[in-house]
């Protein structure tokens, strides 16, 4: 098979576009973002958010080939319970009489544990990951291409956290509780029915 003939600058444009593109059209992610934000510290979310798409996009450049017929009942399965998953642990409340300064060291943990698990663990083979894995193949630029797709997913990660956040500034806590774990519970469901529908 020939290869597309790019530079590097040029590849790491192409990935950025492509997935930027395909995750903002066709990816759900960008609503579970935007519900973490609501009860977690944007830092965390963006980090947890951050490194598991960079791993994400790691392994969908080196797996290429095997990535772009990825497409099985299982992956929705997986994705229905992570965000299941993640709806009970955002619901659990840190205890009130631990006090603020351990609450906040618990906290940071839990919460970037959830999140990095609320991305890495769900929509494997989605749109991003199957346009990543596309221009590998004919780029033959794994990380010109990883690079670019890291970045695209990074910058639509952005724009749902500043959604988030300007959600966030304007409930109380017990509000933004019960809407992010209904949201995670809501994504876990269209997860399950993509899943019958394949």
């Amino acid at each position: 098979m020939t290869g597309l003939q790019v530079s590097f600058a040029e590849a790491v444009f192409l990935a950025f576009w492509a997935v930027l593109i395909a995750e903002l059209v066709g990816d759900r992610s960008i609503y579970a973002l935007a519900s973490l934000a609501l009860r977690f510290r944007w830092v965390v979310v963006f980090l947890g958010y951050a490194v598991a798409n960079a791993a994400k996009m790691a392994v969908a450049a080196m797996l290429a080939h095997a990535i772009t017929h990825f497409h099985s009942r299982w992956t929705y399965i997986v994705s229905a319970v992570a965000f299941f998953v993640s709806a009970v642990l955002i619901w659990v409340d840190e205890h009130d009489e631990i006090g603020k300064v351990n609450a906040k060291r618990e906290a940071w943990p839990k919460a970037a544990a959830i999140c990095f698990c609320s991305f890495f663990l769900t929509e494997w083979g989605d749109s991003g990951q199957i346009a990543a894995a596309a221009l590998v193949l004919k780029s033959h630029l794994l990380l010109a291409t990883w690079l670019g797709a890291t970045l695209g997913v990074m910058f639509k990660g952005a724009a749902a956290l500043t959604l988030g956040l300007q959600i966030r500034n304007r409930l109380p806590v017990n509000t933004l509780r019960v809407l992010s774990s209904v949201s995670c519970c809501v994504l876990g469901v269209f997860a399950i029915a993509q899943g019958v529908r394949t």
